[in-house]
């Protein structure tokens, strides 16, 4: 085992001292032995007479501060390198660690008879050690009664040698001293940590218009921006209380094409209103468990890994909503609630979140229970590096007027299989999975959703049933021209309703996702990614024109 004994020669600048005081003359102390098991007799005696009085008060004081509470035990004098047992002669360290017990006597070690020099000392195990030296500088002067002119003139030739060196620590240290004191004056809290993230992006859908859907008009060019501010604090050292506010306007280009396919992954509108976006607690129950308190603003993103670690970020990975993680599962309701992760070592770790949209409004079709929910559970499992794959199931209610079963994805028959005045209930199951084998990441999903009408109106019964499908293949060329950069290839389906029970409400084409990227860093806090996605058959309708939407965003993060 190596011990790291530097950390003696550290925490002692004695030694040096006593080097420097005790040269010559004084320092003609019996050599040691050869045999390291059998000091010599003169070298046992001065071992003995180092434990005086003053030694001993010092050590009971040092141990009654700090080692009461401490693991190591308390700290005693040691007089010869043998009474330690795991301090070998092949140490790299020995010499010194001798010369600290068997020459100079104020060598501390610990009562079960271990040095532990691998191991950070304590201000009080430091303050011990330093004071056990100085009380062998002073015996051994004061038994001299008085230094010899060869003897001062070697002290005086140290002391203006290193006088520049010493001068100029000094210089270093005030320095120090001034920066930290200023620091601390102007820190911005001593348990809270202060990020955030602007971005910025022109914004246009181009080529032919799609003059067939329901709403659609041209689109002109745009610019639009969005402001993060996120405050991290800790109350235990393990938990994190997360505090995010949001000013946003890029426009949702479904109000022009007419189709939510065409959005962006981090458009919205507020007005240029400073907002609460996002608020939740996390803190450890056991090493395995942690538990999310969701007061606001928390998605299943926010608590279980959605299998696509290139893409999943709003400000850093892909360009459309489509494109950033599994609708059937990640895009379903949220906002207040509860989350829970739990890690069967190495290999498994359980997720499990029920959120609520409207929470925190007491009236009803909303409330923690009467509104908008979904409960879901999640098995992630990374039998072998770099490869993560995860198996998700949701349940998901929504009541009349608020149907969005695609979470603004898909086609308007994915988003509302039943119209949206038919309180639906859904289930959803997901398949991701990402491997990552140099210099290339490949991820994927699949999703699926059955979702049932709760209520009769109109042309739709009660127990009538609808089932989507969507899926998406993610390549990932990370690192590519500099470090931090990366091309990116999407292709998918969005939702599609492939069956339904009510009639004329089932997508009878298929709309295609494609999608290109590149992200630059110009430096390592301002990255610009150029990109764009192509939408065939808009909304799973051929009579469609094919929608393209370009965009360069530009994030800067501090």
């Amino acid at each position: 085992m190596r011990h790291n004994w530097m950390k003696v020669m550290l925490a002692s600048p004695a030694i040096l001292a006593i080097e420097a005081l005790i040269p010559m003359g004084i320092a003609a102390m019996p050599p040691l032995a050869t045999d390291q098991t059998d000091p010599v007799p003169e070298v046992a005696a001065i071992a003995e007479e180092a434990a005086t009085p003053e030694t001993l008060d010092i050590l009971e004081q040092i141990n009654l501060y700090s080692q009461a509470d401490l693991e190591p035990g308390p700290l005693e004098q040691v007089n010869s390198v043998r009474e330690l047992t795991d301090v070998s002669p092949t140490d790299w360290a020995f010499q010194a660690v001798s010369a600290l017990a068997e020459r100079h006597q104020c060598l501390l070690g610990y009562g079960d008879g271990t040095y532990r020099g691998n191991r950070a000392m304590t201000r009080y195990e430091f303050a011990a050690s330093l004071n056990a030296c100085l009380i062998q500088i002073q015996q051994r002067i004061e038994g001299f009664n008085a230094l010899s002119p060869d003897e001062l003139n070697s002290i005086r030739r140290l002391q203006e040698e290193f006088a520049a060196e010493l001068a100029t620590l000094r210089g270093r240290v005030d320095a120090l001293e001034v920066r930290t004191a200023e620091l601390e004056a102007n820190q911005f809290s001593p348990t809270t940590k202060l990020s955030g993230e602007v971005l910025m992006a022109p914004i246009d859908a181009f080529g032919d218009r799609s003059e067939e859907i329901a709403g659609g008009e041209d689109t002109e060019l745009s610019f639009g921006y969005r402001v993060r501010l996120v405050l991290d604090s800790s109350l235990t050292g393990r938990d994190r209380l997360r505090t995010r506010l949001q000013a946003v306007n890029v426009a949702r280009l479904d109000n022009t094409t007419g189709t939510v396919m065409s959005r962006l992954g981090f458009d919205g509108e507020s007005d240029n209103e400073v907002i609460l976006e996002r608020l939740e607690y996390r803190f450890p129950v056991t090493d395995n468990m942690r538990v999310w308190l969701a007061a606001t603003g928390v998605s299943h993103n926010h608590i279980m890994p959605v299998t696509n670690p290139l893409f999943e970020s709003s400000g850093s990975g892909a360009l459309s909503r489509f494109g950033r993680r599994n609708p059937a599962i990640y895009r379903q309701p949220n906002g207040a609630g509860v989350g829970v992760e739990y890690k069967f070592g190495d290999l498994f770790r359980l997720y499990g979140a029920y959120l609520a949209g409207n929470a925190s409004t007491p009236t009803s079709k909303n409330g923690l229970f009467d509104g908008t929910y979904s409960a879901t559970a999640q098995l992630t499992a990374t039998p072998i590096e770099n490869l993560e794959v995860s198996l998700a199931y949701s349940n998901s209610y929504f009541p009349g007027g608020e149907v969005n079963v695609s979470g603004s994805t898909g086609s308007g028959f994915a988003r509302r299989p039943f119209t949206n005045d038919v309180a639906t209930t859904s289930n959803n199951v997901g398949v991701q999975a990402s491997f990552g084998f140099e210099p290339v990441t490949v991820s994927g999903w699949a999703g699926w959703s059955l979702a049932e009408a709760e209520v009769s109106d109109g042309d739709v019964s009660s127990g009538d049933s609808a089932t989507l499908f969507n899926w998406a293949l993610n390549v990932g060329v990370p690192d590519l021209v500099k470090e931090g950069s990366l091309l990116g290839f999407i292709v998918g389906q969005p939702p599609k309703v492939i069956s339904n029970d009510v009639s004329g409400r089932e997508d009878l084409d298929t709309s295609l996702h494609f999608e290109a990227l590149f992200k630059y860093p110009i430096t390592r806090r301002i990255s610009i990614t150029p990109g764009f996605f192509v939408i065939t058959n808009p909304d799973h309708n051929s009579d469609n024109n094919t929608i393209w939407v370009g965009t360069m965003r530009t994030q800067f993060s501090f």
